[in-house]
């Protein structure tokens, strides 16, 4: 399974999205990765206020979730130690869209 991540800390959250857009949107649309925005706790609200906007209406059709700094921090030890694939990851994510 294929996956992008976006970490957004000092730069906006509209251009994380966009260039997750960009990448989900340039190829087949069959072969579209997992995505995962991964950001501040303190950010979830920006990111779901971003996705409201019309430019972002097609995320709705992707995989996308949110990985807040905590939840990565708190579960990465377990994630390195007994993850493969993805499985371990969306269990701990938030989705959007």
């Amino acid at each position: 399974m294929v996956a992008a991540f976006e970490v957004e800390h000092t730069t906006s959250i509209y251009s994380g999205i966009v260039r997750m857009l960009d990448l989900a949107l340039s190829g087949d649309p069959d072969s579209v990765p997992d995505l995962y925005l991964v950001a501040p706790d303190d950010r979830e609200n920006d990111v779901r206020a971003q996705l409201t906007r019309p430019a972002f209406g097609p995320v709705a059709n992707l995989r996308l979730r949110y990985l807040p700094y905590s939840q990565l921090a708190e579960h990465r030890g377990a994630i390195g130690r007994f993850g493969s694939g993805l499985r371990r990851l969306n269990e701990i994510m938030r989705r959007l869209g």
